[in-house]
């Protein structure tokens, strides 16, 4: 009988250790990573004091610059209106002068915001001067934030080291045409992007980058201890770990696209060679250990997700996904449940779809029959010079295009189509070495006479390409959005995309008048699609466009501040 008890006592004892060590641990780790995170803050307490008197100091010195040129304008507005009364007309007189000039410098002045939040947010997006879709939606993020909260410093941490303040708001302006209030923009220089970078990981990719992000994050956090960050990168993992050193500090993510997903893990079985770069490699024994590797690398992606505050998605395609790797419980199998709307949470992300200069598109370039005269047979992909682009299909098909083209003789004496390629190229990177490549492969492809590579493109130059091109392409394989297909879409082009991701779910739809553009996979249809946009009579290319420009609606700049305020209005509040 003692046996007995004595054995049943040890079974207690093990269960009840079983149970309560883990969380033992884990509350004793929170004290660790909470009492880490209490010394960062002391230590960077001068840098932030500094950070937001530097900034205070360049308000007031812009604002006195900007006194004086109201004051000089007004000046000079005043004589030249006196002479004016000599001559035209006696009952004007001075006093209308000066209220005139005590009105303009009012204006330069500001009206009382009835919001005066001034903490700081912490942007965390390490390549920040990349000069693609993700950098205008941290900028124009950026712009909604500044026009909120005036009194808001807007700290972004990067690793662009080469580009001062000045010249990273110079090429904002001039790629997206995004003007910032520089007093209140800070850059905060991270010495540890490398970590980062996917070339430092030759194997296991995924976890490298997103363990090599905390390395990186840690880095943030010694720099400037926000009050709410947020990251616009896809870095989830630096948002579970403020969370451990500061739990205080509220955190949002802008989710431009799942770090692994249930399309990646399919594409390991894709035969067909157009799911991605892993497509098909899910085969023999290194397949079955990169798919499981997948599998619990997408575990621990769901439970670091599940730290994040305010969740948004740029797409409902990437709202799906996040949902069913972060959500709890039922969230997690509803996947089928409509995400174009959302509470903000990692059970229900909010769609909020990137910023495009719709607006300006719209008043910059005619789409009638008057401007159809003005389109060449150009075809244009706009994006970044990266391998998960696609720009190799796109070379292939439009070579087969060209070709069946040739055999045709009713294009005998009609000018040869074009293809034109614009992209950012991160200097020192693989990128450069791509974009080689891609030259290399339109010589064997024999297109180079008909294929021109804009790299870093300047707005006005894109503007230029977007008001004189027929044809917009994207050939990425799950595009999570799509801003240049919008971007054609406004800009009236015919669109031929991938059929997958954000430009089918979201983008390139039937909203009830007709088709808004075409969708292709392979090489073959690709090119069967190049020839039957250009094809189009002249009215249907003009009805075409037209729809496509009324889809375009849908995803303007302003549309994107006012979803984007309402989530970050709940960080601010958190605070409160």
């Amino acid at each position: 009988m003692a046996i007995l008890t004595t054995a049943i006592l040890a079974l207690l004892i093990a269960a009840t250790t079983a149970v309560l060590l883990p969380q033992l641990i884990g509350h004793v780790l929170g004290l660790i990573l909470r009492g880490a995170g209490w010394l960062i803050r002391r230590r960077t307490r001068s840098r932030r004091e500094y950070v937001i008197a530097r900034a205070r100091s360049d308000e007031e010195e812009l604002l006195k610059t900007l006194r004086a040129k109201n004051s000089t304008h007004s000046l000079a507005r005043s004589s030249a209106e006196d002479e004016d009364w000599e001559k035209v007309d006696n009952t004007a007189g001075p006093a209308g002068v000066k209220a005139s000039s005590s009105d303009d410098i009012g204006a330069s002045d500001g009206a009382k915001r009835p919001d005066d939040w001034d903490g700081i947010i912490g942007f965390f997006h390490p390549f920040c001067n990349a000069g693609g879709g993700g950098e205008r939606v941290l900028w124009e993020a950026v712009r909604a934030t500044q026009k909120r909260w005036p009194k808001a410093i807007c700290a972004i941490y990067t690793g662009d080291h080469e580009v001062n303040k000045a010249t990273m708001l110079e090429r904002v302006e001039n790629r997206f045409n995004i003007q910032l209030h520089a007093p209140t923009v800070v850059l905060l220089y991270l010495t540890t992007r490398k970590y980062v970078v996917a070339s430092s990981y030759p194997r296991m990719t995924l976890l490298g980058q997103s363990l090599g992000s905390l390395v990186v994050a840690y880095d943030a956090f010694t720099l400037l201890v926000p009050d709410v960050f947020i990251d616009t990168m896809g870095y989830a993992f630096t948002l579970a770990l403020c969370k451990w050193l500061f739990p205080s500090v509220p955190t949002g993510a802008y989710v431009h696209y799942p770090t692994i997903s249930t399309d990646m893990l399919a594409s390991l079985d894709d035969q067909s060679g157009i799911q991605g770069l892993n497509a098909g490699a899910g085969k023999g024994l290194k397949g079955t250990v990169k798919r499981r590797y997948w599998q619990l690398f997408a575990q621990l992606y769901g439970w670091v997700g599940r730290h994040v505050d305010v969740v948004m998605c740029n797409s409902s395609w990437t709202a799906a996904h996040i949902r069913k790797l972060w959500g709890t419980g039922k969230d997690r199998a509803s996947n089928d449940a409509d995400t174009t709307t959302g509470k903000g949470t990692p059970s229900s992300p909010a769609v909020v779809f990137p910023p495009t200069a719709v607006s300006e598109l719209e008043s910059s370039i005619a789409v009638d029959a008057e401007s159809e005269q003005s389109r060449h047979a150009t075809l244009l992909y706009i994006a970044q010079f990266r391998p998960e682009k696609n720009h190799p299909l796109v070379l292939r098909s439009f070579a087969r295009f060209l070709q069946e083209r040739a055999r045709n003789p009713a294009y005998a004496d009609q000018p040869q189509p074009r293809l034109v390629l614009i992209g950012s190229v991160r200097h020192a990177s693989p990128d450069e070495t791509h974009i080689y490549n891609l030259r290399l492969l339109a010589h064997e492809l024999r297109i180079r006479d008909h294929t021109t590579f804009l790299c870093d493109a300047s707005w006005p130059a894109v503007l230029s390409h977007l008001g004189t091109a027929s044809v917009g392409v994207n050939a990425m394989w799950n595009e999570h959005f799509g801003i240049c297909v919008v971007e054609y879409q406004a800009a009236g082009l015919i669109c031929v995309t991938h059929d997958s991701g954000g430009p089918r779910e979201d983008i390139v739809v039937d909203l009830g008048d007709g088709a808004t553009g075409f969708r292709a996979e392979t090489e073959e249809q690709f090119a069967a699609a190049f020839e039957a946009a250009l094809a189009l009579p002249e009215s249907e290319k003009v009805a075409m466009r037209l729809r496509a420009r009324r889809s375009a609606q849908r995803f303007t700049e302003e549309e994107f501040s006012r979803k984007w305020l309402g989530q970050v209005q709940k960080l601010v509040e958190a605070l409160r």
